[in-house]
Formats: structure tokens, C-alpha cells, sequence
């Protein structure tokens, strides 16, 4: 069976949205120029080897819309690509990853092209407060909003307790934090201590130059080119983020120095067969173990990667203790410690570079993101067997398995 492997990974700087430095650059053109680059570091394939272009996006209307995927290959000039915009929402570009990886293994191709990217600074503005209506009468009758009960047996928990009420599927992120907090007894204190590691770490590996090893420039229309993250935010201590008030409840524990911004940026992988990696004389960067997803009540989204990454370890026939590198995507640090306590993750191990509190978390971006820095961050350190693994609004969970190859 033919093994699927990662050739090339490459990303934008990370803006920040609206205020940020790639807040005037369309998703397409952003997307492209980075794809672009993509090609550039395998100059031995040929564009019109690839079967697909696998594109992720959380948000895929407005100027993201019609099916981004194919529109950023007609701009790049490859009218004989074929592309298709996928939809797990945090997850996306990993799944798209994972769509590549069953390809591969399938036989059905042997070139994809996994791609995410979000562009939080232009969402289409479609309700009133600027989100898709998701709410449904499944969810809501009229005149009323639902309360439910979280399933909670499969996570061991003693106590099931009422969360609230359930406006539709997609609560607030925030609120499901917070029921994450509150049912795994994260603290505030270690919440904010946790944001301040991932902002000095963050830090640390822009000194060292660990971020621009894997960042492209992305020219702007004006001309101007941007060639770094608008992250991590310098000198933040705990004292300040302390004092910080909370968001979502008024005696809640979620703030915005605990959470990841709003943010914009791409990111792309080249995978292929072992085979064809071989026939072009490339040296894969790493090879794709396992993948898997997993589900869960939709109010405490956060502990997706507890389940996604017991399965993809039960797949590869590992343990954590086989892990060298863990990313973990920081949509809060509530729900990342909730995760790093269940599964046992050594600390050391676990986003040693700071991450998406720091960096941020373009939507549809984040998962091929992840890719890029835990492969950045094998090399650096010398380790051999990577997992990545991320919440998704809904209620779901997803993890990857690499293995580094050079």
C-alpha cells in the first residue's frame, strides 16, 4: 500500500484581523501567492501532476465563496487542476490533509495539494452580527431557547449537570470554554499562566527565527509586502493578563488574553506517494501515520482533540509516550489544559513554541498551520513522531500522526 508523505509546507504571516497587516488582501489572492510558493519548493513536480487542490475554509461565502478552491486554480493559470472547498470548520485544512491521505492510500492519485486559509477582516456580512444563522427549530422553538444536557459518559464524569441554554449548534466558542472550565475545574490563574507561556514562547521562537523558517511573504495590492506574524504580543505578563475581565460570563473565567484572536492567513502542504516523491527525487519531510475524528455535545467542543487523539493513537498502536512534539491548537487555554490533563501530555512536549493564543487562529488556516510548525518544530528539536489535534465549533475533534523523514 502506497504510504502518503509531505514534500513541502510553507504558510503566510499571520494577521491580525481587521486592524492587522493582512487585512486589505483578498482570501484568493492570498491563498494563491502562497500556493504559489508551494510550487516553488518542489520545482521537480509538475503543477499538472497534481489530482486536486483540497481547499479549507471555515467561512466559505462572500469573497470566499463559489468554491474558493477552484477559483485560486484558474488564478494561478492551471485551468486543468481540479479543486473542492472543505468545511470542518477549525479542522478544515487538516481535513483536507486527511481527504489527501486516504486518497494516497486508496490508489486513486498520487499529487494532491492540501490548502487552507481564512480571512476573518473580510467576512461577508449576512446576519446582524456578521455569522451565518444556524439556528434551527430542531434546536429552538419558537419563542424559546432549549436546554440540554451534555452526554457525558464517555469523558467519566460523575456529575452531569445542566449547561445552559443552546441557542443553536454553534454557541458562542467562548461559552463552550467556559463549560470546559467549569467542568474540569480549570482555574482562572492557570488559564492566564498558560496564556503568558504561549506568548513568551511565542516570543522566543521569533528571536530564534523558528517562525520565518516557515513563513512566505505575501505582497498586498499597495505594493507593500508583509514577511512576518503580527504575533505574539511582546512583554505580556501575568499581571497584566490577570487584570483582564471576563467575556463571556460575568463571573466566568474566559478573557481575551486567555483566548486566541481574530486573524487572517494561509497555509499549504504538497503530499504525495512515497512512490512519487521517489520518481521526482524529493526527500519527503515527513510521512502521514493516522488521522481521525471524533464527536461530541457541541457546548464543550473544546475537549474534541481528548477522544480524536485516543483514536489515532489506538490506529497508529501508540501511546502519548511514543509522541515527541504535541500541537495542540489554543483556541483557549481553558480547553487546551482540560486536554493536555486528560490524555497526560508532558508539558515540555506540548507547543513548545507558544501557539495560537500568541499566534492566532485563522479558521480554515489552522490545521494545515499546525502542519507546518510541528514539522518546523521536528526538525528543530530533533524528534521523530509528531500529533497534532484541534477542536471544531459543533462539537467534534480531530488528530494527525507524522512521522518525521529528514
Amino acid at each position: 500500500m502506497p504510504e502518503a508523505v509531505i514534500v513541502a509546507a510553507v504558510r503566510s504571516p499571520i494577521g491580525r484581523a481587521v486592524k492587522g497587516s493582512l487585512a486589505t488582501i483578498r482570501p484568493d489572492d492570498l491563498v494563491t501567492q502562497v500556493i504559489r510558493r508551494g510550487f516553488e519548493l518542489v520545482p521537480e513536480a509538475d503543477p499538472a501532476d497534481f489530482e486536486d487542490l483540497l481547499l479549507g475554509c471555515a467561512q466559505p461565502a462572500g469573497e470566499s465563496g463559489f468554491n474558493l478552491a477552484r477559483i485560486a486554480a484558474i488564478q494561478l493559470g492551471l485551468d486543468g487542476l481540479p479543486g473542492t472547498t472543505v468545511n470542518r470548520y477549525c479542522g478544515s485544512s487538516m481535513q483536507t490533509t486527511r481527504m489527501a491521505f486516504h486518497a494516497i492510500k486508496a490508489g486513486e492519485g498520487e499529487a494532491y495539494l492540501s490548502v487552507g486559509v481564512e480571512t476573518v477582516s473580510r467576512f461577508a456580512r449576512g446576519t446582524a452580527d456578521g455569522w451565518p444563522d444556524t439556528r434551527n427549530e430542531i434546536f429552538t422553538a419558537p419563542g424559546e431557547r432549549t436546554r440540554r444536557r451534555v452526554d457525558q459518559g464517555a469523558h467519566g464524569w460523575d456529575d452531569p449537570r445542566d449547561l445552559g441554554l443552546l441557542p443553536d449548534a454553534h454557541i458562542p466558542m467562548g461559552q463552550t470554554a467556559e463549560n470546559v472550565a467549569q467542568l474540569k475545574g480549570i482555574e482562572r490563574e492557570d488559564m492566564d499562566r498558560f496564556a503568558v507561556r504561549s506568548q513568551r514562547r511565542a516570543e522566543e521562537a521569533a528571536d530564534s527565527g523558528f517562525w520565518a523558517r516557515e513563513i512566505c511573504p505575501v505582497r498586498l495590492p499597495d505594493g507593500r509586502v508583509v514577511t512576518a506574524d503580527d504575533g505574539p504580543r511582546r512583554g505580556v505578563t501575568y499581571e497584566v493578563v490577570s487584570r483582564l475581565p471576563p467575556v463571556f460570563r460575568p463571573d466566568g473565567r474566559v478573557t481575551a488574553g486567555n483566548s486566541c484572536p481574530l486573524n487572517d492567513g494561509a497555509a499549504m502542504l504538497v503530499v504525495m506517494s512515497d512512490a512519487k516523491a521517489r520518481a521526482l527525487g524529493l526527500t519527503p519531510r515527513a510521512r502521514i501515520v493516522a488521522t481521525a475524528v471524533s464527536a461530541l455535545s457541541p457546548e464543550i467542543m473544546g475537549l474534541g482533540p481528548v477522544e480524536a487523539t485516543r483514536k489515532v493513537l489506538g490506529q497508529a498502536g501508540m501511546t502519548m509516550a511514543d509522541i515527541d512534539q504535541v500541537e495542540i491548537n489554543e483556541a483557549f487555554a481553558a480547553q487546551v489544559l482540560a486536554c493536555q490533563r486528560d490524555l497526560d501530555i508532558p508539558d515540555d512536549r506540548l507547543n513548545v513554541n507558544g501557539g495560537a493564543i500568541a499566534m492566532g487562529h485563522p479558521f480554515g488556516m489552522s490545521g494545515a498551520r499546525l502542519t507546518v510548525t510541528l514539522l518546523n518544530s521536528l526538525e528543530s528539536h530533533d524528534g521523530r513522531l509528531g500529533l497534532q489535534t484541534m477542536c471544531t465549533a459543533g462539537g467534534q475533534g480531530i488528530a494527525m500522526i507524522v512521522e518525521r523523514l529528514s
